[in-house]
């Protein structure tokens, strides 16, 4: 049952119609002029795209996870990616409306996330993987209880479907939070 306050943040799962939505908004908050709106942009380091309709398409369709959708009075303002992997979900995919970044939102948000890895999957871990030059991103995590690795793996480059790099130094580093 909806909530009556028009400013209460409600959370569903994603459905293929919120396809180009999702788009939007997880481009507006990495790439671009709107995305340094908030303080996410990944403008300055990459270029092009941060995902696309099929890509969203096939997290919103993948059997082992979900897109889950945080709406304000029925306005899509952020998303974010879980999938079960065992004795971890996967985080990723996280975005947060340019305007809305820095109120809180994004705290609810992956709370509502970690409480859904325990409680859909019985998760212990939660686990993401950062561009190694975020370090304010990194930060952020990190006063949310994530752990930094130090594990690296390799950014794809040459694969514009997660970007086009405009420096030639970056890398995911794996960031873990037991829950």
């Amino acid at each position: 049952m909806p909530s009556a306050d028009p400013q209460a943040l409600t959370f569903r799962t994603a459905v293929e119609a919120d396809v180009p939505a999702l788009v939007e908004l997880v481009e507006s908050a990495y790439r671009g002029d709107a995305s340094r709106a908030g303080w996410t942009t990944e403008a300055d380091f990459l270029d092009g795209q941060r995902t696309d309709e099929a890509g969203v398409a096939g997290i919103v369709a993948h059997p082992d996870g979900m897109l889950l959708v945080a709406e304000r009075a029925g306005e899509l303002i952020s998303c974010c990616h879980l999938e079960h992997r065992g004795d971890h979900v996967y985080f990723g995919m996280f975005a947060v409306r340019p305007g809305l970044q820095g109120g809180g939102l994004g705290k609810e948000v992956m709370a509502e996330a970690e409480r859904r890895a325990r409680e859909q999957w019985e998760a212990k871990e939660m686990r993401m993987t950062v561009v190694n030059v975020r370090e304010e991103l990194i930060a952020y995590y990190v006063r949310r209880g994530y752990e930094r690795t130090g594990e690296m793996s390799p950014f794809p480059y040459g694969d514009e479907r997660f970007g086009v790099p405009l420096r030639d130094d970056l890398a995911f580093e794996l960031l873990v939070k037991s829950l």
